[in-house]
């Protein structure tokens, strides 16, 4: 009997304003939704993969997978390894800068270990990840989400 006494048109208004609010409450819940989605790559692993070791002259030519399929692009991405031989004894350190790295991309790499035969390395070490700049991007996340594997023999950890 009160929905009678209220016009039709007050009635209309109730049910346009009741809408609108459902409508800014979902808007609102697919916007961070949204953030929360693009805020996760940051977490997101960083996957080095030692694939090959082949003799280039004097030194081990090393072939490395990165993997950032599911992670933010880097402008510089830069470590600190470390050649032990069989035995375990340091031989070799270079810092390799392997940026940039493209988002949601994975891409191979390719450098040296000078002065060093890769029958002599038994293990390599990622010692330190000496630079990470990209987005909010730092260094001592970079090294936290970094996961090491190999295919080439030679033991990779971190």
């Amino acid at each position: 009997m009160l929905a009678l006494s209220v016009p039709l048109y007050r009635r209309r208004i109730g049910r346009i304003a009741l809408d609108t609010a459902a409508c800014l409450a979902l808007s609102a819940l697919l916007v961070v939704s949204a953030l929360a989605q693009e805020a996760a790559p940051e977490k997101a692993p960083l996957k080095l993969q030692l694939n090959k070791l082949e003799t280039a002259g004097e030194a081990c030519r090393v072939t490395l997978v990165v993997d950032n399929a599911k992670g933010a692009g880097l402008k510089s991405y830069k470590v600190d390894l470390f050649a032990f031989d069989p035995e375990g004894v340091a031989q070799k350190r270079v810092a390799v800068e392997l940026g940039p790295l493209p988002g949601r991309k994975t891409t191979v790499k390719i450098f040296d270990f000078p002065g060093i035969a890769c029958a002599k390395v038994g293990r390599v070490l990622l010692n330190d990840v000496l630079a990470c700049d990209g987005g909010d991007a730092a260094r001592e996340a970079c090294l936290e989400r970094t996961e090491t594997e190999t295919k080439a023999g030679p033991a990779f950890d971190r």
